[in-house]
Order: structure tokens, then C-alpha cells, then sequence
């Protein structure tokens, strides 16, 4: 079911994609209908993408700065940003039983897609593997 809907027309998937500023209707207060729950999330979760996407554009930037794979993956740099991503969510009221482990996979798929990216970068630099 989920490789279908991959294959799928993202505007087949997401009616509302077509909008990519939906503007916002209600807050979680106002909302009357789930009607109106699911246009505020699928709002909000196109607006999630878009950092998304420009988060991992500096996943490439970081591949391409370090210059060593060893240098990827960096525990205390980790441990920093759960400590920033704990502070944030407090102050907005973000449980943290949400944030951390949204942040540490998002980390880790980071992580994982850096290395890729890395790979990639000497595989063309140095396309004969010497």
C-alpha cells in the first residue's frame, strides 16, 4: 500500500497540495469539525516538508564541508541539538515525548542520507575509485 501511494500523483494523494500557502483557518481551539483538523494538519504538514527539504539541502552542504566520512556522524553535536530541540519544545508546549524522538529519527535519517550524500560526492570527484 505505502510503494502505491509513492507512486502515486502527490495533488492525487493531498487534494490540497495544489495550495502550497493554504492559509490557516482555525486553531486547535476554533476548529469545530475533524474536517477542519485535517486541513490544518495536511497544512501544516506540507509547510513540515518544505523544511524538511531544506533541512536536507544543508545535509548536502555538510557532506561537502567536512571532507571526511569519519566526521559525519558526531555525537556531541547530537546531544546539542536534543538540548536546543528540549528547550524549544518546552517553550511552545511541544511534549517532549513527541520532540525527541521525532528529532533523533530525523537525526538519524540525516545522518544516514549525509552519507549517502557523501558517497556520492567522492564517487564523482573520483570516478575511477582510486
Amino acid at each position: 500500500m505505502i510503494e502505491a501511494l509513492r507512486r502515486m500523483p502527490v495533488w492525487s494523494i493531498w487534494p490540497a497540495m495544489t495550495d502550497a500557502l493554504s492559509p490557516r483557518r482555525h486553531s486547535a481551539q476554533t476548529c469545530q469539525t475533524m474536517a477542519d483538523v485535517r486541513y490544518e494538519i495536511d497544512r501544516l504538514d506540507r509547510e513540515l516538508v518544505t523544511l524538511l527539504a531544506e533541512r536536507q539541502s544543508f545535509m548536502d552542504a555538510a557532506a561537502r564541508i567536512k571532507g571526511k566520512r569519519n566526521l559525519i556522524r558526531d555525537e556531541a553535536r547530537i546531544a546539542d541539538v536534543i538540548a536546543k530541540v528540549e528547550v524549544s519544545a518546552q517553550a511552545v508546549g511541544l511534549s517532549m515525548a513527541i520532540a525527541e524522538p521525532v528529532w533523533r529519527t530525523l537525526m538519524d535519517r540525516c545522518i544516514a542520507y549525509e552519507f549517502s550524500s557523501f558517497d556520492k560526492s567522492q564517487a564523482q570527484a573520483d570516478p575511477t575509485g582510486t
